[in-house]
């Protein structure tokens, strides 16, 4: 295909669009939780070849044809972070590839003990 998983500029890594493809068959499974389980996975997988973590993403979009599993995707979503989320957005799309009911993509940074990128969410 023509195009990476992601790209690294700087400290900067910009994720590519991810779907939660089952590994051994190349197919969406037939279960939205699984989806969504495999989504993540291979999105965390991504970070991890980059030397980068989800607690490193700072910026993050949900594509999603049917935004009725807004919450069955926030229910898994939230498992893979052990403190604060990145900035989201949770887009109502048009149907994507292979008939998934999601694709992500993101941003993330890397930290470094002479620059350091805390991230602040407002008002905490």
């Amino acid at each position: 295909m023509p195009f990476s998983n992601g790209v690294m500029v700087g400290d900067t890594f910009y994720m590519s669009g991810h779907l939660g493809l089952d590994p051994s068959t190349k197919e969406i499974p037939g279960s939205v939780e699984q989806e969504v389980k495999l989504l993540l996975d291979g999105f965390r997988q991504t970070l991890s070849r980059a030397r980068l973590t989800m607690e490193d993403l700072v910026f993050v979009q949900i594509f999603c044809p049917d935004v009725s599993l807004f919450g069955k995707f926030n229910a898994i979503y939230r498992t893979y972070f052990s403190k604060d989320f990145p900035a989201r957005a949770f887009i109502g799309s048009g149907p994507l590839l292979f008939g998934a009911h999601f694709e992500i993509q993101g941003i993330a940074m890397r930290r470094t003990k002479a620059k350091s990128h805390a991230r602040k969410q407002p008002g905490k």
